[in-house]
């Protein structure tokens, strides 16, 4: 577990930056005007979805080989939910990343549907900024830092 848990933690850092980095350059690209370069606008866009999915993949295996994992049977649905770090590591981290990367998954789809450049940065700023914001409201900060 414990290369596990390294993995994401670290990982998540480089989430993060990739993130920022492409909710920044839709955001730039949206209000400038400017057109969307298949190079470089498409590929910080698609390498946030990957390192998010990527993410995704390592947390769900930490969930299940974690040793936190064993509270549910141990304090039983209604202990985890009283107990805010059990519940935040059990319930609102995961849940909440779930929806996070769904949201920037389909600001991924919408965005390649659209053909022109400000649709395309719109669609992608939008989606990705509100997963961002999700990802950074249920991190385990205590946890993490």
């Amino acid at each position: 577990m414990g290369i596990i848990q390294t993995l994401h933690s670290y990982w998540a850092y480089l989430t993060l930056i990739m993130l920022v980095i492409a909710v920044i350059n839709a955001i730039i690209g949206y209000f400038s005007s400017k057109p969307f370069i298949i190079g470089k606008d498409l590929r910080i866009s698609l390498f946030a979805l990957i390192f998010t999915h990527i993410q995704l993949l390592l947390g769900i295996v930490l969930y299940f080989v974690s040793d936190r994992f064993s509270l549910w049977s141990e304090l039983g649905p209604g202990g985890v939910m009283k107990n805010d770090l059990a519940r935040l590591l059990l319930v609102e981290h995961p849940f909440t990343n779930i929806l996070a990367i769904i949201l920037i998954t389909i600001g991924w789809s919408k965005h390649k549907k659209v053909e022109s450049a400000k649709g395309k940065f719109g669609k992608i700023a939008f989606f990705y900024t509100i997963g961002l914001i999700l990802l950074l409201s249920r991190i385990p900060w205590s946890q993490w830092m």
